[in-house]
């Protein structure tokens, strides 16, 4: 299953805190995963930040929309309890969503804030299920797919030759071997073997990794995985990277697993991804800085 909405979580915190006494948060966590029948992998589910479990992350902001509506008190850092308004919403029954609590002015100062020209805008443009920091996650990955595809479509266009070395430079780029004059070099195409490329594994040169690159628009099938395999073969190496633009069929992806040669298959999805994380032919626009409170400045 799916780590829940942060909305889904706002019930249960209520149910756990209407015995009325003081809880504190770092307790909750665990018990509401429980609650909600989290499995071990839905609790070890990282924000993209890698700075919090996503379970967490939703129930700390769960706990901000039941504050700022006034359903929770908290008495002290990192102790929550059930206000009188939190009773009499578990006990209406009713869905308790951003439209449940924009009845209560405290939440609908918090989540229509004026700008500074006196007007009013929704604090949050997103889903109503979708806490705060799902939607950077989401609009961060949007971005990121929309960049992987259309360097994908600029490689689909561009020439066999072209491909070939930016294969070269992308392994470069993830610590292979060192610089293009020592460590990478396109074999071609004529009398490779069916090698189009070789990099250093380590910078000095005492293994080599084997490159092959396919700027197809067909999904890549096994016998083409094969011919790599045989190309390894009769150049004594055991170590290869299978690149495509497309993608590879599930017998491809099962035949390298039941092989002693290491193969590696980056299909046109994992290749656009690779090529931002490692910054080839993209270049930054804008950053932003996230911050937090820092709880512990506050402790006295």
């Amino acid at each position: 299953m799916a780590v829940p909405t942060f909305e889904a979580f706002r019930v249960p915190l209520l149910r756990r805190l209407q015995d009325g006494k003081d809880h504190r948060m770092a307790d909750l966590y665990d018990v509401l995963a429980d609650d909600l029948h989290l499995t071990d992998g839905d609790r070890s589910e990282i924000l993209s930040s890698g700075l919090q479990p996503v379970y967490k992350n939703r129930i700390s902001w769960a706990r901000t929309f039941l504050k700022k509506a006034g359903l929770i008190d908290q008495p002290s850092r990192g102790v929550v309890r059930i206000s009188v308004r939190g009773r009499d919403a578990l006990a209406s029954g009713k869905a308790i969503d951003n439209a449940y609590l924009m009845q209560f002015p405290e939440f609908a100062a918090f989540f229509r804030r004026p700008r500074e020209n006196g007007k009013t805008t929704v604090a949050i443009e997103a889903p109503e299920d979708e806490s705060p920091d799902d939607t950077l996650e989401r609009v961060h990955r949007q971005l990121r797919d929309d960049l992987a595809q259309e360097l994908l479509e600029r490689i689909k266009v561009s020439s066999p030759a072209f491909f070939e070395k930016l294969v070269v430079d992308l392994m470069i780029r993830m610590g292979y071997g060192g610089s293009r004059e020592d460590a990478g070099k396109t074999v071609g195409r004529s009398g490779d073997g069916g090698i189009d490329g070789v990099i250093n594994e380590d910078r000095l040169g005492l293994d080599v990794i084997y490159l092959q690159a396919k700027r197809w628009e067909n999904t890549v099938g096994r016998p083409v995985v094969q011919g790599f395999v045989g190309s390894l073969a009769g150049k004594r190496a055991n170590k290869g990277v299978l690149i495509t633009t497309s993608d590879f069929s599930r017998e491809a992806r099962d035949y390298v697993d039941t092989i002693s040669s290491k193969i590696v298959l980056i299909d046109g999805e994992t290749l656009g991804s690779l090529m931002i994380q490692y910054g080839l032919a993209v270049t930054p626009v804008a950053s932003y800085d996230i911050k937090r409170v820092d709880s512990d400045y506050f402790d006295e």
